[in-house]
């Protein structure tokens, strides 16, 4: 209830500094900016940051004021994005596949998992699923752009809206789904869809633009379009690969 919250998270970061010489080092993990960069030259200890984002040319030439201060970059495509920066290291993420059960079987739909943004694709990937004959389910919290922009596109049948899912259920949505449509219309820095659609064995069909192809094997756990007359024209090669495979290589 507390606005706005970056109050609150400069105060948490405020503290972690206070306390840092109980710390080997502090990781502060930017979910729009690295504010962290302020306290760098006054914590005793060394402090590095981890972006969620892609920055784009201004963010990086005032984070440039800090040209010591080490980043971890969650992609090889990110690090390239911070270009002038120090990047300390590039760290991707990583997924508890216990939590992620395997589903040999598929039912018959596609899904897309994602925040509901002209840059995810959403959009897109009803394109493609009608274009193809295919069902799709969407998943995400309903804002303005898919009430304005998406909804009208829902049918109920061959295109629906499932709302937003907890874990469970989105592990379960995913690993159901014969494919996750990925035509991703902006670079991102990582994509974790991805790595949780392929670790429940489902493969992945995906626009690749940002750090895709890097994580989608090509053959084996998905593939990777140029664009999208090519991902319609391709997903039946798609949805045809080996599930077991999928989840091995993930």
């Amino acid at each position: 209830s507390i606005w706005p919250w970056e109050l609150c998270e400069l105060f948490n970061l405020a503290a972690a500094v206070e306390r840092s010489g109980d710390f080997d080092i502090v990781h502060y993990q930017a979910e729009y900016y690295p504010m962290s960069l302020a306290f760098s030259r006054t914590s005793p200890v060394p402090i590095v940051q981890t972006l969620h984002h892609a920055p784009d040319p201004a963010e990086i030439a005032l984070w440039s004021r800090y040209p010591d201060a080490p980043f971890i970059a969650i992609s090889s495509a990110q690090a390239a994005m911070l270009q002038g920066l120090h990047v300390a290291a590039t760290i991707p993420h990583a997924l508890d596949l216990g939590r992620f059960p395997f589903r040999a079987e598929p039912d018959d739909y596609l899904v897309f998992l994602g925040r509901f943004t002209p840059g995810k694709g959403v959009v897109e990937a009803i394109d493609v699923a009608r274009r193809a004959g295919l069902r799709l389910r969407l998943a995400a919290a309903a804002n303005d752009y898919y009430r304005d922009v998406v909804a009208p596109l829902v049918d109920g049948e061959q295109v629906e809206y499932v709302g937003e899912v907890d874990h469970a259920a989105k592990v379960d949505l995913l690993g159901r789904a014969r494919a996750l449509l990925y035509p991703v219309q902006a670079a991102e820095p990582f994509g974790l869809v991805l790595a949780e659609a392929m670790a429940c064995g489902t493969p992945v069909a995906a626009l690749g633009l940002g750090a895709v192809r890097e994580l989608v094997d090509e053959g084996r756990t998905g593939r990777v379009f140029d664009h999208l007359d090519a991902m319609t024209a391709g997903l039946s090669g798609v949805m045809d690969l080996d599930r077991h495979l999928v989840r091995s290589t993930a």
